[in-house]
């Protein structure tokens, strides 16, 4: 199961160890887990949290069980992280496969642009005044996450692998 959320990226990747520390070993409820992560985060926003909740999953950092959701005991390494981020993350192989063929470094409107046609056609129908925006923003937090993972390199704005 590929995961689309994905949170604007932190200043490091400390802030992704404080957010699995905040989802309770414990089995709880969404909402425990995200108010949780209110408190023990800097997150400002119930959305946000679920977000990352969504997203810890996605980094095989917490599970969702009948019982609710929980931590997992994995270490967040870079390594562990990148493989996660790649393997479970929708879109990722597509944004990393536009970088390896382009001629050139690209900005994240260039990768989104030749990305476009891999946003799901029920996301045009679910908000068809707003995908473009919707998924643009997405993108340009794939690119981040992959800047802050290293498997990318940045430079004046513009993204290479």
């Amino acid at each position: 199961m590929k995961f689309k959320l994905v949170p604007e990226p932190p200043a490091d990747l400390d802030f992704v160890a404080d957010a699995q520390r905040a989802v309770p070993l414990v089995p709880g409820s969404e909402d425990d887990c995200c108010a949780r992560m209110l408190d023990r985060t800097d997150l400002t926003s119930r959305d946000a949290a679920r977000t990352w909740l969504t997203f810890l999953r996605a980094l095989g950092l917490a599970e969702e069980q009948s019982s609710g959701f929980t931590r997992t005991r994995q270490d967040p390494t870079t390594e562990f992280l990148r493989e996660q981020f790649r393997e479970n993350v929708f879109g990722v192989p597509a944004v990393l496969e536009i970088l390896a063929e382009a001629e050139g470094p690209l900005s994240a409107g260039e990768v989104f642009e030749q990305f476009r046609d891999e946003v799901p056609t029920w996301e045009h129908h679910k908000n068809p005044n707003s995908w473009e925006e919707i998924w643009g923003e997405r993108v340009g937090y794939l690119l981040d996450w992959c800047l802050l993972l290293e498997l990318v390199e940045e430079a004046n704005g513009k993204y290479t692998d």
